[in-house]
């Protein structure tokens, strides 16, 4: 009996995550593993061949048809399967069903509220926030989760979208500033157009400053004590997030 003809343009797959782009008025589509596709544009999952079940471009993978050469040259302007899986990867629109979706979208909801509790305070009192405070503070914000972008991005926003609603602001980092004594004065001009906090200061006879800046500030205090020093000087950290110690979580 003869054997069943199997069409050689045909893979069949199961158990996938499909992602699926629109070219050049075709549809085109790439077969992952599930959980990986956020993963990788996340950045938390860099090797491909752990998010591609196959370097393949499909046409439809759920019926396990290749798209064609010609096709593929058009839209993309190369046939190279790995580079056109990778330009799917990281534009096209993820298909998942409503629950997988509603479940990314809860676990999105709640890593965006876990970082911007672990870098926010009360400017008030400098305590820091509840991940439970944050997450209902969201929810009257109505902030929106994007799956296509990921939590540190959004984290952002929400900062932003927050000082709206309540007293918030990224924690502050504490440093450690040393400069010559013959410094001093420039160091400390320096300092006061980068809004620097001084916390502690002291002449025995180098300038010790102990002081506190936001994060975003911290390279250029750095690049600015190194200059007006020609090296002399230093900006150590003391710590990444100053908050009171001691003090219990805001809940």
């Amino acid at each position: 009996m003869a054997g069943i003809f199997t069409p050689t343009n045909q893979v069949r797959l199961t158990n996938v995550a499909i992602v699926r782009m629109k070219k050049a008025g075709k549809r085109f589509e790439i077969a992952c593993y599930k959980n990986k596709v956020v993963s990788w544009r996340n950045k938390t999952e860099k090797d491909v061949d752990e998010v591609l079940q196959t370097a393949t471009v499909f046409v439809n993978v759920s019926k396990g048809q290749v798209a064609k050469k010609e096709d593929l040259v058009a839209a993309f302007g190369t046939d190279d399967q790995t580079e056109i899986c990778l330009q799917i990867l990281a534009k096209g629109e993820l298909q998942v069903s409503e629950r997988e979706r509603q479940a990314q979208l809860e676990t999105m909801f709640r890593d965006i509220a876990t970082i911007v509790a672990a870098k926010c305070v009360n400017p008030d009192t400098r305590r820091p926030y509840t991940v439970g405070v944050i997450e209902r503070a969201m929810k009257d914000a109505h902030f929106s989760v994007k799956l296509h972008k990921n939590s540190k991005q959004q984290a952002l926003e929400v900062m932003r979208q927050l000082k709206d609603h309540m007293p918030i602001e990224r924690a502050k980092m504490k440093l450690k500033v040393t400069a010559p004594a013959r410094d001093t004065k420039k160091v400390m001009e320096k300092m006061k157009q980068l809004n620097c906090q001084i916390e502690e200061e002291s002449h025995d006879p180098d300038l010790i400053l102990v002081v506190l800046v936001d994060p975003g500030t911290f390279r250029e205090l750095d690049e600015v004590v190194r200059a007006e020093t020609k090296g002399k000087g230093s900006v150590e950290v003391v710590s990444v997030r100053e908050v009171l110690e001691g003090d219990e979580l805001l809940t």
